[in-house]
C-alpha cells in the first residue's frame, strides 16, 4: 500500500521522514523539517481557482479526480477568452477621414472601407490603410544632356497624392519606386529635348508642366494609382568640376547675344531710314512725272484753245502772243533801257545790287523762262511765230 494512501500510514511515516503534523521524533529524538509538499501547493492552487469560478474546494481525497477535470475546464475557457480578446483588439480598427483601407480575403480583392469602425477577419483577411488626402513629395537631382549637348545638374520635386488605394495596393509591388524610375524617365527626356539656355532661363516654367504631363501619362499607364499634383524644377548648375568653363561660355554667348543686339539696333535705325529715303525719291520722281504730264496736257489745250482764238482774230491774237514773250523775256533781266520821246537819246541802265543779290534767281527763273519761250515759240506754227509776224509786218 502507498505511503500516502488512506490509512496506508498508520505510523505516520513518509519516504521524507516527517510525522503527521509535520514534525516526528528520530531516533535522536529530535525535531526535523521536510521538503515542502507539491502536492498540497497544488490542491491549494485549483481550490482558489475554484473558489474564483464558483467551484467547491477539495474536501477530501475522494473528490479530487473531479475538480481537477473542473479545473482544467475553467483553464481553456480562460484561454480561448483571453484568445478571443487579443483576436477582437487586432480584428477591429477604426479609420480616419483622411484614410480608406483595402480587405483582402483570402488573398483576393474584397472591398474598399471608408472611415468609420470595421472588422476584419485575420488571419482571412488582410488590410492596408493609408493615407489618401495628405500630399507625398519626392526629391531627385542628377547630371542631364541637354539638346546642344551640354551636361547640367537638374534638382526638381514630385508631389503626389494617391488618387486609387486599391490599384497602389494591387497593381505594382513597389509603387514609389515606379513613381522614381518614371521621374527619371521624364525629366531626361524633357531636358534631353531642350537648349540649355531655356533650362537655365525662362524654360523651366514649361519643362516643369511637361514632366508632370509625360510623369503622369506614365504612371496611368502603370496604373499606380497616383496622382502627381505639382512638379518643382529648381535653379539648374553646371556641375562643379566644369563651372568655371561653364561661366566662361554664359559670358562668350552673351557677349555673342549683344553683338547682335547692336547690330540690329544699328540695322534697325539704317534701313528704314534707307527705305524713307528711297521712297521719298519715289514719291519726288513721282510727282515730277505728274508734273511734267499735267503742264504737258495743260499746254496741249492752251495750245487748242489758242488756235481757236487765232482762227477767229488772227491780228489781235499774234500782237497778244508777241507782247507777253517780250514782257516774259524782259521780266526776267536786269538791263533797264531809258529812252526819250522821239526815240533818240537811248540810255541803259544797269542795277549792279539788284544783279548781285539775285543773280542766281534770276539766271534760273530766266533759264527756265527762256527754254519756256522758246519751246512755246518752236511749237507754234509759222504763222503764230512772233518773228516770222515781225517778218511779214517789215514786208
Amino acid at each position: 500500500m502507498a505511503w500516502n494512501e488512506p490509512g496506508g500510514n498508520s505510523n505516520n511515516q513518509d519516504p521524507w521522514g516527517s510525522g503527521g503534523g509535520g514534525r516526528r521524533g528520530g531516533g535522536g529524538g529530535g525535531d526535523q523539517k521536510g521538503p515542502p509538499d507539491l502536492d498540497e501547493a497544488f490542491r491549494k492552487l485549483q481550490d482558489s481557482l475554484n473558489g474564483m469560478f464558483g467551484g467547491r474546494k477539495r474536501g477530501g481525497g475522494s473528490s479530487s479526480g473531479g475538480g481537477g477535470r473542473r479545473g482544467g475546464f475553467v483553464l481553456v475557457w480562460v484561454g480561448l477568452v483571453l484568445l478571443l480578446a487579443v483576436w477582437l483588439s487586432s480584428a477591429i480598427y477604426i479609420v480616419d477621414e483622411q484614410e480608406q483601407a483595402v480587405v483582402l480575403r483570402l488573398g483576393k480583392y474584397h472591398e474598399t472601407v471608408g472611415p468609420g469602425l470595421n472588422i476584419y477577419f485575420p488571419p482571412f483577411d488582410r488590410k492596408f490603410q493609408a493615407n489618401v488626402t495628405r500630399e507625398r513629395s519626392y526629391s531627385k537631382q542628377g547630371q542631364m544632356l541637354t539638346e546642344d549637348e551640354n551636361i547640367i545638374e537638374v534638382p526638381l520635386t514630385v508631389q503626389y497624392k494617391i488618387s486609387n488605394l486599391q490599384s497602389f495596393v494591387l497593381n505594382v509591388d513597389n509603387p514609389e519606386a515606379s513613381l522614381q524610375h518614371a521621374t527619371d524617365s521624364a525629366v531626361r527626356h524633357v531636358v534631353g529635348s531642350t537648349a540649355m539656355d531655356q533650362v537655365l532661363t525662362e524654360g523651366r516654367e514649361a519643362m516643369a508642366a511637361e514632366v508632370k504631363e509625360r510623369l503622369q501619362r506614365f504612371l496611368d499607364n502603370y496604373a499606380t494609382g497616383i496622382l502627381v499634383t505639382q512638379v518643382n524644377l529648381q535653379s539648374a548648375a553646371a556641375p562643379r568640376e566644369v563651372q568655371e568653363a561653364f561661366d566662361d561660355v554664359i559670358r562668350a554667348r552673351e557677349d555673342e547675344q549683344r553683338e547682335k543686339n547692336q547690330a540690329e539696333s544699328y540695322a534697325n535705325g539704317v534701313i528704314p531710314e534707307a527705305r524713307g529715303q528711297a521712297q521719298r525719291m519715289l514719291e519726288e520722281a513721282s510727282g515730277y512725272r505728274d508734273a511734267v504730264i499735267s503742264r504737258a496736257q495743260g499746254e496741249a489745250d492752251r495750245f487748242t484753245k489758242l488756235v481757236a482764238e487765232y482762227r477767229k482774230a488772227p491780228e489781235v491774237t499774234r500782237e497778244r502772243l508777241y507782247l507777253e514773250t517780250i514782257q516774259e523775256v524782259m521780266s526776267n533781266t536786269s538791263k533797264v533801257l531809258v529812252t526819250g520821246e522821239s526815240g533818240q537819246n537811248n540810255l541803259l541802265y544797269l542795277p549792279l545790287d539788284k544783279m548781285i543779290n539775285s543773280r542766281s534767281g534770276a539766271e534760273r527763273s530766266s533759264t527756265a523762262s527762256v527754254s519756256s519761250a522758246s519751246t512755246q515759240a518752236t511749237r507754234l506754227p509759222p504763222e503764230l511765230d512772233p518773228r516770222e509776224m515781225r517778218t511779214r509786218e517789215t514786208r
